[in-house]
């Protein structure tokens, strides 16, 4: 059943909004994910860096918008990460001119084998649900109290997930990773992606308080129809 509760309205800002989850997404992933770095001992992919911000904006669209709103952009999300995958594997795969020498570094930075494409897909798409929906819930519990709880337990959720998808689908088995470096990596990012919204918790608050005053919304999913593959609302 649609959920027909949310009324259909044109904000101001949701767009922006939207943009900027989609950019965030897009970069952490073609930019950021190519690069090691390391830092307090640790090695780790630089798209950890920036990626958490997409479950910040994700909480955003789902405390102002509510969880309808939010899964278009989730969609919208997958859509442009789906599409710059197939686009970088095409341009891969076209013969380089003559004389031309880039062909090896493009393939070494955009050339990710399939396990690490779909791992990458299944656990946005899961992971954002999740967050989108624990968060939604949450505010129905904490009856739009305590915003704190929900962005940092929902991410928590969220996070967890998109990790414990990712990393084994991505690396278990794969020759020069065993099962306890899968798992150490998996652990030290994900406690970097949660403490990202915890340092992130002041700034989050402003925003979704302006949010909500210029756009004279504040949703709460009562009725809400929670099947992520219902577009119609």
């Amino acid at each position: 059943m649609p959920d027909s509760t949310q009324p259909r309205r044109n904000y101001r800002y949701f767009n922006f909004v939207m943009a900027a989850f989609v950019t965030v997404l897009l970069c952490s992933n073609l930019i950021g994910v190519p690069k090691r770095t390391e830092a307090f001992g640790f090695t780790f992919g630089a798209g950890v860096l920036f990626f958490p911000l997409s479950y910040l904006f994700g909480d955003i669209l789902t405390e102002v918008y509510g969880y309808a709103n939010s899964r278009k952009v989730i969609w919208a999300g997958f859509g442009a990460l789906a599409f710059a995958t197939l686009m970088s594997q095409i341009v891969i795969a076209l013969p380089p001119a003559p004389g031309w020498t880039g062909q090896a570094t493009l393939e070494a930075i955009y050339g990710s084998t399939w396990r690490i494409m779909a791992a990458s897909f299944i656990a946005f798409w899961v992971g954002e649900f999740a967050n989108s929906y624990v968060l939604a819930k949450l505010k129905l519990k904490t009856e739009g109290r305590f915003l704190w709880v929900r962005t940092i337990g929902s991410t928590i959720i969220g996070e967890g997930v998109d990790s414990a998808i990712f990393y084994p689908i991505a690396f278990l088995g794969v020759v020069g990773w065993s099962g306890q470096d899968v798992f150490s990596v998996m652990w030290h990012n994900y406690l970097m992606k949660v403490m990202w919204e915890v340092v992130a918790t002041p700034f989050t608050y402003k925003i979704v308080a302006w949010l909500k005053r210029a756009e004279h919304e504040d949703y709460y999913d009562r009725e809400t129809d929670f099947n992520p593959f219902h577009l119609d609302s």
